[in-house]
């Protein structure tokens, strides 16, 4: 089902999102979380690429694995990086054929190592153009498009970065889906500018629990930077074991939906880790059941 269709319906919309395995372990780690969140009847699950497309086939392995095994919407995140106009299109007709009818455009992260983005011979610089050319040329496909309540570190200029995102939108986007983040007031702020720019497609709140304090310095690295509040990262140098560190993270992310919810949030993303405990817990807290979700 396309993605505008799934999210024009009412109630709270509740996604996953999960990146492909490198290894066995990982894989059967992985297929355990999704089995164990099946039942939670998620609107759509998302499978990411690596930075720089590394896991790019990984990534398709995945995508038709979860197609063919369950009955789950799949959104596959797709970037320009490292992939000309042709390829995309190949990329594209694959998951038509394999019944994948939504992608998350992105222009992607660069490869570790890398000095910065670089436009691939015959590909896409921008987001934006990757959204015009898979509208043009696939049209029946659901489109989102991500969104960055604390700022692109790559935009500093916080009014050019509402305007790309609207360029996105403009482009054929049906929805946004955030970065995550650990202050409602940053995303609250991220909806108002959304409006007064004249964007109105639905934005879906990206949310992820800290569950270790090794995990807490990853996510200020990889996630853009993520801001971790002076208050969250007091309760958890109190803790003296990861175990307690999941229980601060997932009572943080808990209270932070409980509010999204009442501010009128209709769309919660949760950022997965491929772990399927710390999303089990924040929906037993919610008091939330695939028959009695909120509206």
């Amino acid at each position: 089902m396309n993605i505008a269709e799934i999210l024009a319906k009412p109630g709270i919309h509740f996604s996953f999102e999960f990146f492909p395995p490198k290894t066995e372990k990982s894989s059967g780690v992985l297929l355990q979380s999704i089995k164990e969140l099946t039942p939670l009847q998620p609107s759509y699950v998302s499978v990411t690429y690596g930075a720089g497309g590394s896991t790019r086939d990984l990534t398709h392995d995945l995508l038709r694995r979860v197609r063919r095994e369950t009955n789950l919407t799949v959104v596959a995140h797709l970037t320009t990086i490292g992939a000309t106009r042709a390829e995309i299109r190949e990329i594209l007709h694959g998951y038509a054929d394999a019944g994948i009818d939504n992608v998350m455009a992105l222009r992607g992260d660069p490869p570790k190592g890398s000095p910065g983005f670089v436009q691939p011979k015959n590909g896409f610089r921008y987001a934006a153009e990757l959204v015009a050319f898979i509208k043009k040329e696939f049209p029946q496909m659901g489109i989102g498009v991500a969104g960055f309540p604390e700022g692109h570190p790559e935009t500093p200029n916080r009014l050019k970065e509402m305007d790309y995102l609207k360029a996105k939108v403009d482009a054929g986007a049906d929805y946004i889906c955030t970065q995550l983040f650990f202050k409602n007031g940053d995303f609250y702020d991220f909806r108002e500018r959304c409006a007064l720019a004249g964007i109105k497609v639905p934005i879906t709140a990206g949310i992820m629990p800290i569950t270790t304090r090794k995990g807490m310095e990853r996510i200020s690295e990889l996630a853009l930077g993520a801001r971790i509040p002076a208050k969250l990262q007091r309760a958890i140098l109190r803790t003296h074991n990861d175990d307690a560190v999941a229980k601060v993270g997932i009572h943080w992310a808990t209270q932070q939906v409980f509010d999204l919810f009442d501010r009128g949030v209709r769309g919660i993303h949760f950022y997965t880790l491929n772990k399927s405990k710390p999303t089990l817990k924040i929906y037993d807290a919610l008091g939330v059941s695939p028959e009695d979700k909120p509206r």
